[in-house]
């Protein structure tokens, strides 16, 4: 009897666990549904405008002075930044283990001092692991403009112009389809002509472009300097901005995977638990009868 009473109290215990994730599979399920339309709308505009960034990369390149600061390699890199994109909640499966590690592995292949400039809750683990944090933001799970994320658009700018930084990273996962996401470190500032794989959501076929090898003749009015300190600023925030719509909606949609592989796992414990209850159950009704039949029969005698 105590036996069938622990099964039960395991099997209800598990039966509200399961309520738990099913509503959690849902709640991630709607917020991945506008994760997804939003990024799907922005990502022609956004590899449209890093198009962009690279022809004016190609043009400052092509002459003998400057167009931009931001457009320009710095000979010497001393410091690195990334931008760390995480989740400010645990239960999505790998997926922030995932581009924590694709940071690390840039940490390790450029070795040069590098400061994390964190977006979420769940990269302050970086933190705790001896890297170096110089700022922290709060991330939204919809984002729905990009003067949400101004104050780090701020900072990366503002840092990068004074010289703190000479080379800017983004860590972000690319979002593919809700089964499949795939992290990404995307160099921000400065940048480079001789990099591929450079367009945010390039992963899919449908939306990626292909640059022209052609480098375009510019005119700008009143000049260029004017026309560019506006215009680069507000294209790279249109990268990050990008960043961090591809950002959510991978976030929600490995949310959802791992709530729905729990809930399954959940249905699967409670029918192997109902199969122990009914076995031990009927163990116990067993030897009730048996226990009855030996007492009739000693009675009997």
């Amino acid at each position: 009897m105590a036996k069938t009473k622990e099964i039960s109290r395991r099997i209800k215990s598990v039966s509200s666990t399961k309520k738990i994730t099913k509503a959690m599979e849902v709640v991630a399920a709607a917020k991945m549904r506008k994760a997804i339309e939003a990024v799907l709308k922005t990502r022609p505009y956004a590899n449209l405008s890093w198009e962009t960034v690279l022809h004016l990369a190609k043009l400052s390149d092509s002459r003998s002075d400057s167009l931009h600061s931001l457009l320009t390699p710095r000979k010497e890199i001393k410091k690195v930044a990334i931008i760390l994109i995480t989740s400010n909640r645990g239960m999505c499966g790998g997926y922030n283990t995932a581009v924590i590690s694709k940071a690390k592995e840039s940490i390790k292949k450029h070795d040069l001092p590098t400061d994390f400039i964190l977006v979420g809750k769940k990269g302050t683990i970086v933190n705790r692991q001896g890297y170096n944090v110089a700022a922290e933001f709060e991330k939204s799970d919809i984002l729905t403009d990009a003067r949400d994320i101004f104050p780090v658009v701020k900072l990366v700018l503002d840092s990068y112009q004074k010289g703190q930084y000479d080379k800017i990273f983004v860590a972000y996962t690319d979002f593919v389809n809700a089964a499949k996401q795939i992290p990404r470190l995307k160099q921000l500032l400065p940048v480079e002509l001789n990099k591929e794989d450079e367009f945010l959501g390039a992963v899919d076929e449908a939306v990626k472009t292909e640059t022209s090898p052609v480098v375009l003749d510019y005119t700008f009015e009143p000049s260029p300097t004017e026309v560019l300190d506006l215009m680069i600023p507000r294209l790279l925030e249109i990268q990050l901005y990008q960043a961090f719509l591809e950002a959510n909606a991978s976030e929600h949609s490995a949310s959802m995977t791992a709530m729905h592989q729990a809930t399954e796992a959940a249905t699967d414990m409670i029918a192997e638990l109902t199969l122990f209850f009914n076995k031990a159950r009927q163990a116990g009704i067993t030897a009730e009868i048996a226990e009855i039949s030996a007492g009739a029969n000693a009675l009997a005698e």
